[in-house]
């Protein structure tokens, strides 16, 4: 039985030769693009540049941060401005002067643990490229301080600012009070009835000069005013807890102890219908006048007596109060004279009043 020998078709051969270039082709784009990667994984302007920072050290990944620094100490030596020495390396003054640069941006990169950490990521991932610049100058532009450490110093020179102007506020209301024949008067006498200026007045060798004692029956009648007024409003005793460091520290205690508060009235005088203490009705006129705890205990106290005798708590109390008082603010307005000046300078001369100025 003879042999018989097929001869393959002409289009099968030419199918694998196109299979064979085909893969051939194949293997070296793939080559290709994994040395275009290497390469683009060092970006021009970010970190060390074109060149691999593990390599301009000497240094593997895999070095210890001992390693890196003792490697950086050797090449610094070398190429330091302060120690070249010309011939030693074969560079130049000014090619040695970039060389140092260039080691210590890499040492700069690799001793810092987050730093090192985009270095590599950038090397293994060279396609995300805009990624890269945003790390590297996220970093570099972030401020080197703590911002939490800027804001709690902030806070604290606020602090101390404000402090220093309610005790100034303090002082200066005192030495008000001070030229008041009527407080210098109350205080002297609770001063001589408790027998502190009887012991200004002494004899033999213990006897002082009138200065000396004047200095001290003011120092006595300053006292007695700071113990016995309470100064309230804006020019009251300054307290630590009012300060604004204290204040954001119990801002979670005062927050509760809002809420409760609030959940308390609406408990007490909606819910249950209780009738108002007078703290609360001293709350509601106030809220009602839309002042400040610190303006309404600046009040004189037989005023906010007839705001009580008044029933200003109540919204159509408060409302007759108020048409009434800017009545009353009208007419006299309408009969100051000094009104009546300024309404004639506000038709005469005042603002809009067109003029000609001379030729």
């Amino acid at each position: 039985m003879g042999c018989v020998i097929r001869e393959r078709p002409q289009h099968q051969n030419a199918d694998m030769a196109a299979s064979v270039e085909l893969r051939l082709t194949l293997w070296i784009c793939f080559v290709f693009i994994l040395g275009v990667s290497s390469v683009a994984a060092l970006i021009e302007g970010l970190y060390c540049g074109t060149q691999s920072c593990y390599e301009v050290l000497g240094v593997s990944r895999e070095s210890s941060k001992a390693e890196i620094g003792r490697a950086y100490r050797q090449l610094a030596r070398k190429y330091h401005p302060d120690r070249y020495q010309p011939g030693e390396t074969g560079d130049t003054r000014e090619t040695a002067h970039q060389k140092f640069l260039l080691v210590a941006t890499a040492y700069e990169t690799l001793k810092d643990e987050e730093l090192r950490k985009d270095y590599d990521y950038m090397l293994d991932h060279p396609e995300e490229y805009y990624s890269h610049y945003y790390t590297y100058y996220r970093r570099r532009l972030a401020p080197k301080v703590d911002v939490r450490i800027v804001i709690l110093v902030t806070i604290c020179a606020i602090s101390l600012f404000q402090y220093y102007s309610w005790w100034s506020s303090y002082t200066e209301a005192i030495n008000y009070l001070m030229t008041v024949p009527k407080y210098r008067i109350q205080a002297a006498e609770l001063a001589k009835q408790q027998g502190l200026l009887n012991r200004t007045k002494e004899k033999g060798k213990n006897r002082r000069s009138k200065e000396e004692i004047r200095e001290e029956e003011e120092q006595i009648i300053r006292d007695i005013i700071k113990n016995k007024i309470d100064i309230k409003g804006g020019y009251q005793k300054p307290n630590v807890s009012d300060i604004l460091l204290c204040k954001i520290i119990l801002f979670p205690y005062h927050l509760c102890t809002f809420v409760a508060w609030h959940c308390s009235w609406f408990y007490r005088f909606t819910v249950r219908g209780e009738e108002y203490g007078e703290e609360e009705r001293l709350y509601i006129i106030r809220k009602n006048m839309k002042m400040s705890q610190a303006q309404f205990d600046s009040l004189d106290s037989g005023l906010i007596e007839t705001f009580l005798k008044q029933q200003l708590w109540i919204k159509e109390n408060y409302e007759v109060y108020r048409e009434k008082q800017e009545e009353e603010m009208k007419m006299k307005m309408a009969t100051d004279s000094r009104w009546k000046r300024y309404r004639r300078w506000m038709r005469s001369e005042g603002p809009g009043r067109i003029t000609f100025a001379d030729d």
